[in-house]
Parts: structure tokens; C-alpha cells; sequence
């Protein structure tokens, strides 16, 4: 009788840990952090942080046009038979990249109000003033919870955020959000579109302070070729599929919702430490030959950087 309770005592304390295991990741979904957010705390010695970021995420898509290649070749279908032939015929000026962005983190003592702020590093060229990247949308939300624990939500206003050049490609917005404290949660989020397909924006799962989780989901059509360099970082897993991507033209004479086939990555890295052995940073590099490489960012930027 005692064996088959210690059994049952076993299993239930098994499939107990299994759940605590399973609900001690972030709610990817913006705007209401979950009730798990709210008590965790951090993970072993990382308990010790002065804030922590609870998730980390970049979408990257491309949009299409019907005129993105330089001949008739875009009233047929992009296929993987005459994928080589319309790669010499891209027209880039046609081609824009999207990216959604979100940030969430979680002050846990008073000196953790500066990791409140945060850096973004985005193209604008001071010579070509018409070519640049458009950081848009941005939306800053602090949620604290009240005496009677009712969750409070503030929205930050982003008019006055200083920009500041960093070289003659690139632009820095500084962006500050005051009056944090203890067990406020801060949530960024923004979209930039890019004019520049060939070229791909880092991305750094390790920051200055603990991360339970960062994920890219990067889409890209298959005519563009990248080199892609996954982190080496054990914590950090990355896969790749074939995708599908829909796209419509203004041409009346052309069928309406082509689509071209994409490969699509898949990037997450789970319970990264500042001090963890290997920096862990998704990197690409266009491929392609005779293709004109856009100014990379300046050494020691990131796109995005917790302060």
C-alpha cells in the first residue's frame, strides 16, 4: 500500500513539475501581460537581476509588387523552375521588408528602472535623404499593479525622443520611459519598413540583462538568397521550412494573388543569462552576386538595445 502511494505521490508530483515547467514561458501576445508574468521572478541565479526581459520578438515579412522585376516575367508565377531566371531580373526598388517588433520587461528593484530604456538603431542615409528606413507606430505601454493589486496601464508619449546620427547610414532613437518601479512591466512595440531588401537587420537574443525569451520569424522570398548564421548558442534553436507568399498586383490584365515561394525561419532562444558562454546573435549577408550590399550598421550597434 505504502509503494503503490509513494507511486502515486511520484506521479502527481511529476506531471505538477511538467506544468510549472510548461507555464513558465511569456505570453507572445501583446498588450495584457499574463498572470505568469506578473509572479515570475526570474530562474536560478538570475533571481538576482534588477529587471529581466519576459519576451523579445522580431517578424520579418517582404512585400511584393507586380513590378519587382525588370521584364514581363512577373505575369507568371515564381516557381522553383524559373527561380534562377527572375533572381537576374529583380528590380529592389519594388521590393520593401517589414518588421514588427516587441519588447517586454520587467523591473524587479529600483536600480532595474534603467533597463526601462531602450535604443533603436535604424537606416537613414544623410546623403540620399529620400532613402531610409520608416520607424513607425511605436506604442510604449507601463502596466503596474495597484494596492489592491488592480493592474494600472500608462501609455508613454513617444513625440519627444531624442534621435541622434550615428554615422553617415545610420540614426539612433534614444527612447527613455519615466517613472518605473518595482514590478512595473514595460511593453515596446514598433514596425519599420525597410527599403533595402538585400539587407537584414541583426538580431540579439543576449542582452545586459536576463532573457526568458527572444524569437525571430523571418520570411523571405526564395530569389533572394541570404547566408544565413544561426547562434551558436545551445539555448538558441533555429529551423527553416518552405513557405508561400501571396502577393496582389494593380495590373488589370495580370491573375490576381500571385505568390512566390519563401523560405522561412524560425529562430527562439529560451532563459539566456548575460553571462552565458556564447553571445548569442542571428546574423545575415546577401548572397547574391553583383547584388549592391547596403551600408552594414556601425561596429558595437545592435538594432535594438536594452540600456
Amino acid at each position: 500500500m505504502n509503494t503503490m502511494f509513494r507511486k502515486m505521490f511520484m506521479l502527481v508530483a511529476f506531471a505538477a513539475c511538467a506544468g510549472i515547467a510548461n507555464a513558465q514561458l511569456p505570453n507572445e501576445k501583446f498588450g495584457k501581460p499574463s498572470k505568469m508574468e506578473w509572479d515570475f521572478n526570474g530562474w536560478g541565479d538570475a533571481v538576482n537581476a534588477d529587471a529581466i526581459i519576459l519576451c523579445k520578438t522580431m517578424k520579418v515579412t517582404y512585400q511584393l509588387s507586380d513590378q519587382m522585376f525588370n521584364t514581363n516575367m512577373s505575369d507568371q508565377e515564381i516557381s522553383i523552375d524559373n527561380l534562377v531566371d527572375m533572381t537576374n531580373q529583380i528590380d529592389d526598388s519594388n521590393i520593401l521588408v517589414k518588421y514588427e517588433i516587441g519588447l517586454r520587461t520587467k523591473i524587479l528593484k529600483p536600480d532595474g528602472a534603467k533597463h526601462a530604456n531602450i535604443d533603436i538603431t535604424y537606416f537613414s542615409d544623410n546623403d540620399k535623404i529620400s532613402w531610409y528606413d520608416d520607424l513607425q507606430d511605436l506604442k510604449i505601454r507601463v502596466f503596474t499593479k495597484n494596492e489592491k493589486g488592480k493592474v494600472e496601464k500608462r501609455n508613454v508619449n513617444t513625440d519627444g525622443f531624442v534621435k541622434e546620427r550615428v554615422d553617415d547610414h545610420y540614426m539612433v532613437m534614444h527612447v527613455v520611459v519615466p517613472d518605473v518601479q518595482p514590478g512595473s512591466i514595460i511593453e515596446y512595440q514598433y514596425n519599420i519598413t525597410s527599403v533595402r531588401p538585400t539587407f537584414l537587420y541583426d538580431w540579439v537574443f543576449q542582452e545586459c540583462i536576463p532573457t526568458l525569451r527572444s524569437k525571430c520569424d523571418i520570411e523571405i522570398p526564395a530569389f533572394l538568397q541570404f547566408r544565413m548564421n544561426a547562434p551558436t548558442n545551445k539555448l538558441v534553436k533555429s529551423s527553416v521550412v518552405a513557405g508561400r507568399l501571396s502577393y496582389d498586383n494593380n495590373r488589370s490584365d495580370l491573375k490576381k494573388g500571385k505568390t512566390c515561394i519563401t523560405n522561412h525561419y524560425f529562430i527562439v532562444g529560451d532563459y539566456i543569462r548575460p553571462e552565458d558562454e556564447k553571445v548569442a546573435v542571428f546574423t545575415s549577408q546577401i548572397a547574391m552576386p553583383n547584388v549592391t550590399v547596403p551600408a552594414a550598421m556601425p561596429n558595437g550597434s545592435t538594432h535594438l538595445k536594452v540600456k
